[in-house]
Parts: C-alpha cells; sequence; structure tokens
C-alpha cells in the first residue's frame, strides 16, 4: 500500500498534538496530599551576576509565523539574506541592516541558503528556486513534489536538499535539473521538520526521519555507508519517534549527530562507523566549544562532555522546559535563547550564566552566529543581529 506522507506527517503532528495535550491534562491532576510543582511547568529564571552585555546593533522585521524556526540567515561577504514564510526575500547589508534589495516569490517553506553566487529558496508548493546573489532575479526554477522544511547545501556544481517525504535531491546548481536522489524510508510517525545536509570533502551527510545518518558521494548519489543514531525501543509508536531532525556535525574526522528519544552519538569517517554514543534525546547539533560538546536536550536540559576523553563535564536543568532554541557558540561562550524572548550567555567552563537580555515579546526561534556578531530569529520573524 503507499502511503502519503503528507497526510502522515499532518496526522504525526495531530497526534502528537493530542498526546501533549493529554500528558497536559494529566499532569494538571494531583492526588490527595501532592503539593509538588507542575514538573511541566517551565522553570523560573535565577537572577545572575552580569559579566557580559548583550547589545543590539540593529533589529528588521518581516512577516508571517516563524513556529518550525527552520529560517534562518545566511551570508555573503558584507550582506546577509534572510526569508519569511510569506515569501519575503532581502539582502541587507550585516553591519546597519539596510536593504540593498528586496523580492517576494510567494508563501516559503524553509529559509535561504548561499553560496558560490547564488542563493536557494523552497516554497510551499515543492518548487526549488535559485537566485542571483547580486539582485534576487530567478536563474531557476525546480518542482521536487514534497516540501523542502530546511536549508538546501550549495557546492560548485550541485545543490543538494532534503525534503519533508525523506528524499536527499541533488540539483544541478546552473539549472535545476535533477541529478540524483535517494528515498529514505519513513517512519509511522514523525516530527515535523527536517534537518539539513552537509557537504563535505566531496560527500553528503544527512540524518533521516528513521533515526539513521546516511553519507552519499556528492557527483552521483552513490550511498557509501550509514548507521543508526539510534535504534526504537519503546512499546509505542509515540515512544518509537526517533526522528533526527538536526544537521550532522562535521568536526576533525567525525560527525557528531542527534535524534529525538535517542542518542547523542559520534561516528568515525574513516572507520566509517559509531565509536561512542550516550542516551540523550535533542532537537539540536551538538556544539563544540572550549574542548567541550555541549547538547541543549529536548526539556532544555543541557548536558556536557569533554571531547578529548568523553568524560561528562557539567549538566544544568536551570532552563528547564523553557523551550531554549538551539546553542551557538560566540566570543567563547555558549548563548541560547528561550521562550520569553531571553538571550542567555553563558560560561562554558562551569555552566554559569554571565549575561542575559530580553530582546523580544516572542519566542526566539533560532541563532546563528557570524563572526563577531550573532543572530537571533524569533517567532514573529524579527531579526535581530547582535553582539557581546
Amino acid at each position: 500500500m503507499k502511503i502519503d506522507h503528507s497526510f502522515t506527517k499532518a496526522l504525526s503532528i495531530f497526534t502528537l498534538l493530542i498526546f501533549f495535550s493529554a500528558c497536559s491534562s494529566l499532569s494538571s491532576l494531583k492526588f490527595s496530599g501532592n503539593d509538588e510543582a507542575d514538573m511541566d511547568e517551565p522553570k523560573a529564571l535565577n537572577k545572575v551576576s552580569t559579566t557580559q552585555n548583550i547589545n543590539i546593533r540593529w533589529n528588521e522585521s518581516f512577516e508571517g509565523e516563524n513556529t518550525l524556526g527552520n529560517f534562518l540567515p545566511s551570508f555573503s561577504s558584507q550582506l546577509v539574506y534572510f526569508s519569511d514564510s510569506n515569501g519575503n526575500i532581502k539582502s541587507l547589508n550585516s553591519s546597519n541592516g539596510k536593504t540593498n534589495w528586496e523580492k517576494n516569490y510567494g508563501e516559503l517553506s524553509s529559509g535561504i541558503a548561499a553560496g558560490f553566487g547564488i542563493l536557494v529558496v523552497s516554497d510551499i508548493s515543492g518548487n526549488v528556486i535559485s537566485l542571483d546573489q547580486e539582485n534576487g532575479e530567478v536563474i531557476w526554477r525546480t518542482n521536487v513534489k514534497a516540501q523542502v522544511l530546511s536549508l538546501a547545501a550549495i557546492s560548485p556544481k550541485f545543490v543538494v536538499v532534503k525534503t519533508d517525504s525523506g528524499e536527499l535531491i541533488a540539483l544541478d546548481k546552473n539549472n535545476g535539473v535533477v541529478s540524483w536522489s535517494y528515498r529514505s524510508k519513513l517512519p509511522a510517525l514523525t516530527i515535523r521538520g527536517s534537518s539539513s545536509p552537509v557537504i563535505d570533502a566531496n560527500q553528503v551527510f544527512t540524518t533521516f526521519d528513521n533515526g539513521r545518518m546516511g553519507v552519499f558521494d556528492l557527483d552521483t548519489g552513490f550511498p557509501l555507508w550509514d548507521g543508526a543514531i539510534s535504534y526504537v525501543s519503546g512499546s509505542s509508536e509515540l515512544e518509537n519517534i526517533i526522528d533526527s531532525d538536526s544537521s550532522p556535525l562535521i568536526e576533525g574526522g567525525y560527525v557528531y549527530t542527534t535524534n529525538y528519544q535517542g542518542n547523542l552519538n559520534i561516528f568515525d569517517i574513516s572507520q566509517k562507523r559509531s565509536v561512542w554514543q550516550s542516551q540523550s534525546s535533542s532537537f539540536y547539533s551538538p556544539l563544540l566549544v572550549k574542548g567541550l560538546i555541549v547538547l541543549v536536550e529536548s526539556e532544555s536540559n543541557f548536558k556536557t562532555f569533554f571531547a578529548k576523553t568523553l568524560e561528562e563535564s557539567w549538566s544544568s536543568d536551570s532552563y528547564l522546559n523553557r523551550n531554549l532554541s538551539n546553542p551557538i557558540s560566540n566570543s567563547g561562550f555558549i548563548i541560547v535563547g528561550d521562550f520569553e524572548g531571553y538571550i542567555h550567555i553563558i560560561d562554558p567552563v562551569n555552566g554559569k550564566t554571565v549575561g542575559r537580555k530580553k530582546i523580544s515579546k516572542k519566542p526566539i526561534k533560532a541563532l546563528i552566529s557570524r563572526s563577531k556578531t550573532f543572530y537571533a530569529i524569533d517567532e514573529a520573524f524579527n531579526l535581530f543581529a547582535l553582539n557581546i
């Protein structure tokens, strides 16, 4: 029987909403004499002794609702490119946020990627669109028959995208013609979202909703090797959701991967296999900073390991249930955003918060670091350029 994956995605979301709603209802019930706090309640912020200040250099407002947090800016030289779900695309001066040019190409499903003279966006009808960086004019448009929810990866020859139906597709960078494709097997239930493919050493690294990572030859699409980030171990389909919606991180001959209800798993590229793993659940790629592997778990706890020995360093539940954004490194610090619009600066040596600033009334959905500046995007598509 052929499965309609768009229906599967919709069913997944609907089922999860019911599940989490039910969990919320159940958690509100208390037995006689039980005065314990709600375990799902966001943890209140502790006062911090600020030693690092956060400065807003400029901000620019866009349109739409950034619910998935999958709209990120891209960069080229002194320019910042950003798009919103309503189709607005702008080229901005990175120093002051002034607009160089702007276009609109209809409702978009993911953010903008930049590389090798082009920009790439994807719309809700499954079109992958290549634009000229200089003026935003369309170079080519190719329909891949499914939505692309993550940033494209761009090389001198190819544009590689991953669709929400689990297909990895390489398009010719010059004309958009499909060069090769690979379709993974989707599980019965998934979380709406998708990781971006990563190109390194003429290979494509990507993670899939079935909890596996695959490595492909960039020129031919030939599968070189793959491995399980984690295996299903629950007794129900909800317990067996092991989506990997985080991109693989490649550093020093290793690939660092995470997935939901699964593991932090490190693969050795030369050996083509997993060499270490630790049980964890995360929506985000791990972060390497100051000799540590830093992980923000799905309930917004921090877990860290020494990169050399892989022994546990510090952990923290200071931001439990605060719906933290992805972690980034800037000026040697760990930076995250939360659901109340705060930006937090954390010392990677000991996990202590050393700076904090509320920049928005909306949740911070994503962060990205670029040189001495870092950028925050909130749920209302406000783009902030900040520094420490």
